[in-house]
């Protein structure tokens, strides 16, 4: 999260061009979006128990656990060209390289807008604080089930959207790491889960890897941007600096625990 912040910062005064970025997490991780009150949400206990990362994220959206996925995020400026004033469209433009990652994978993905009043107003009222309970707009549905969701801030005059795409999904896991109003609420989420998100791996017989996804994911973006992406390395004097930006926000209760 620190490198993430990090880039939208240099890329706000001109030092770098937009990134895309791919990367895994270590432990297993809760993310919490920035708006979110941690002890509400989130079984704390659990988390800690089963030694899982815990960090607030700087864009919004709901819980996210950060298992068995690719992570990915984009930061760019919000006056490149193109690119629509709204979050609601910018969504969609970003997430265009997921679409056609998942399409280079041989999946059937397409992006889900709500087609009744009901699912609208779900959209805006969620019911639950987990992330893959149901999808959003423009997040991508493969056979009607969500396999990625994302998230989005917008500072400096920089985007940066963070999304989550699932491999493959424990769901005792995921479910372990939220707070329920009562046994019986936990048990309405375990039964409706399956029905609501997916992960990749289940649709295929030879299980994705992470090299195949960064592979299909880049040249996903790489088209629908009409972008070349080249390797960026940090230099010493940036790589202090995410450090110092980890341990004075992102590892502490100030900022995790806020709400």
């Amino acid at each position: 999260m620190a490198l993430d912040e990090a880039l939208l910062d240099w890329h706000s005064v001109g030092e770098i061009p937009p990134v895309i970025r791919f990367y895994e997490w270590n432990p297993a991780t809760v993310s919490i979006g920035y708006f979110q009150r941690a002890h509400k949400d989130i079984n704390l206990q659990n988390v800690k128990e089963q030694n899982l990362g815990f960090v607030r994220r700087p864009t919004g959206g709901r819980a996210v656990l950060h298992d068995q996925e690719l992570t990915y995020s984009v930061i760019v400026s919000e006056s490149y060209p193109n690119m629509p004033a709204t979050v609601t469209e910018a969504y969609r433009i970003i997430s265009e390289g997921i679409l056609l990652g998942f399409q280079k994978l041989g999946l059937e993905a397409y992006f889900s807008v709500p087609e009744t009043k009901e699912q609208f107003e779900d959209l805006k009222k969620p019911k639950s604080a987990v992330c893959f309970d149901a999808p959003s707009w423009y997040e991508l549905v493969v056979e009607g089930k969500k396999v990625a969701g994302s998230a989005q801030t917008r500072q400096k005059g920089v985007i940066l959207q963070h999304g989550a795409i699932l491999l493959d999904l424990d769901e005792e896991l995921l479910l372990s790491v939220f707070n329920f109003e009562s046994d019986e609420a936990k048990e309405r989420m375990r039964k409706k889960l399956p029905e609501k998100a997916v992960a990749m791996n289940q649709f295929v017989d030879k299980p994705f890897t992470i090299a195949d996804c960064i592979e299909a994911f880049s040249n996903g973006f790489k088209e629908a941007l009409d972008i070349e992406l080249v390797p960026y390395q940090l230099n010493e004097t940036q790589q202090q600096y995410v450090e110092h930006l980890m341990k004075n926000k992102y590892c502490t209760d100030e900022w995790n625990y806020r709400k």
